[in-house]
């Protein structure tokens, strides 16, 4: 099984020459598969709870279709960016530093940590909310415990990317779990077909799909997602099969084949999980907004038990905890790639950890902090996305791996959407 870790130039690899499989071809797709299991935490991270909550407990299921059309969305984006560091053996924040103007760049990097920043703030509060839901431990102090425990699981990446993975899918598989539990208790998919159908109530509810659609694609995870592929295929090295063909190409692709794969697993479970979330509000509150995380928990209490409680927490702690490794991950893969600079995966930890801690020491509410906090990272949405495009797009940089005209078209129309989506959403919110 290939091990994501190293790049595929070592001794010359056991590939399949054209038009005949060698044995074990689907082991080593599975072996490529796992970043974009990493990278799926972003998609139901504590902001996604408290918007997903909130739209099923005001419309119901009536908004079902715009959490598919926003996973549909985001599969494209993440695939353009794997497919990125698969194809060029750079990723996103490497190429902007080499390909842009220094005057591009900085200003780029700049906001690109902040875009980190705003993923801690709301991981490090989403984290704190849940051990104060669980064990009645202060937000202050739970805060600081969230930042332990993730920083023990960052421990695991690089090094032990595959563990990392590992440890990441397991904590999706808990946050999908809870709301399965949920689900079975509230018989919350009964007539969810019609939610499908695009349709919108007003003014409120644009203003909500809006959110849900702009603040899906998280631009952390846009960096992130093609650095964890960016050995898997593009390196050189003895590229010659045992009959003296040259193979390269099909690695390449064989990488990106996986990659699609990783990526409709992980982010279809991702989207899944959103849908759950949205039909158990539905079901529970049934037309008024509960407010904030912790009514949300005490409202399933009241209504579906203890247990729906219990497990609304768990989720909302596993989310928090594999969020914030993410985010803190892709702050360094941030710095690294425009500056070339490394610093310690926990010592940045000790750093992004402080506006968290500021913020609740400060007495703000938790959940309104963590809504802003979406905000700040719709900002970083379009300088992610269009350099994005605009690499996937050079022939010069991708080789055999361009973008086909449709599907540069489709990049140019999503990152057109999202960004004015975002910009929509900014102005209601600065506006009132």
């Amino acid at each position: 099984m290939l091990d994501s870790r190293r790049p595929l130039n070592g001794p010359a690899p056991a590939v399949h020459t054209a038009g005949r499989a060698a044995p074990g071809r689907l082991a080593r797709l599975a072996g490529l598969c796992g970043p974009a299991f990493v990278v799926s935490v972003a998609y139901i991270d504590p902001g996604n709870f408290a918007t997903n909550m909130a739209g099923g407990a005001q419309y119901g299921t009536m908004l079902l279709w715009v959490i598919a059309l926003a996973n549909v969305l985001a599969m494209f984006v993440q695939a353009l960016s794997a497919k990125l560091g698969i194809a060029t053996g750079r990723n996103l924040p490497e190429l902007c530093r080499d390909q842009l103007p220094r005057r591009v760049s900085l200003p780029l990097w700049v906001q690109a940590e902040l875009v980190a920043a705003a993923t801690d703030l709301a991981e490090f509060i989403g984290g704190a909310i849940a051990l104060n839901l669980l064990f009645g431990v202060p937000l202050l102090p739970a805060a600081a415990i969230t930042a332990v425990v993730s920083s023990l699981l960052l421990m695991l990446a690089p090094r032990g990317r595959r563990r990392f993975e590992a440890t990441v899918a397991a904590m999706l598989a808990v946050v999908l779990a809870g709301f399965a539990y949920q689900v079975l208790l509230s018989g919350s998919l009964a007539g969810v077909a019609g939610g499908f159908v695009p349709r919108l109530a007003g003014t409120d509810s644009l203003l909500l799909a809006t959110g849900i659609i702009g603040a899906t694609v998280m631009p952390h995870v846009v960096y992130l997602h093609s650095a964890l592929t960016q050995h898997q295929g593009a390196h050189g090295g003895p590229w010659e099969d045992v009959h003296g063909e040259d193979v390269r190409g099909d690695v390449r692709r064989e990488a990106v084949r996986a990659s699609r794969m990783d990526i409709a697993v992980a982010l279809g479970t991702a989207g899944l999980v959103n849908m759950a979330m949205l039909t158990v509000a539905a079901a529970t509150f049934g037309g008024g907004d509960p407010g904030s995380l912790q009514a949300i928990h005490a409202g399933l209490g009241q209504v579906l038990g203890p247990g729906a409680a219990v497990a609304f927490a768990l989720a909302l702690l596993a989310s928090g905890l594999a969020s914030s490794s993410v985010g803190t991950y892709a702050g360094q893969v941030i710095m690294a790639g425009f500056l070339r600079r490394r610093v310690p995966l926990v010592a940045r930890r000790l750093v992004t950890m402080l506006p968290a801690m500021a913020v609740l020491a400060a007495g703000v509410d938790p959940t309104r902090a963590l809504v802003l906090s979406q905000v700040a990272l719709s900002f970083g949405i379009p300088f992610a996305l269009v350099p994005l495009v605009a690499f996937t797009s050079s022939r010069k940089l991708m080789g055999d791996l361009v973008n086909r005209r449709l599907t540069t078209v489709a990049g140019v129309a999503v990152a057109a959407v999202i960004s004015a989506l975002n910009g929509f959403l900014l102005v209601e919110v600065f506006t009132g």
